[in-house]
């Protein structure tokens, strides 16, 4: 039996996010691959989503994650890691600031 993909604590805050700016949030699993495919104006992004609540040793890449990046960026381009709303709103072009998000 196939368990379900394990998801950090921030990431459903992270899509409402984005999704309220206008992109298109797809979640991905798989080894290594990263959590978040987001569509926005015509773009696409990558992103892999860290939570900043736990201690640094578990907000590393792992193993599968480092490879599959490493081997992506060669081909595809980045895969942007994010720990807040403010990061995973810039990643795709949003300016954030203490008075709102301009998309």
């Amino acid at each position: 039996m196939r368990r379900a993909a394990k998801r950090d604590d921030n990431e459903g805050a992270i899509i409402d996010a984005l999704r309220d700016v206008g992109c298109r949030v797809t979640q991905l699993s798989g080894a290594g691959v990263p959590d978040l495919l987001v569509g926005r104006r015509g773009v696409t992004y990558l992103l892999e989503v860290k939570d900043p609540t736990k201690p640094k040793r578990d907000q590393r890449l792992t193993e599968p994650q480092v490879q599959w990046h490493g081997e992506w960026a060669g081909v595809g381009g980045p895969c942007v890691i994010v720990r807040t709303i403010e990061e995973a709103l810039r990643a795709v072009g949003c300016v954030w600031s203490s008075s709102g998000v301009r998309p």
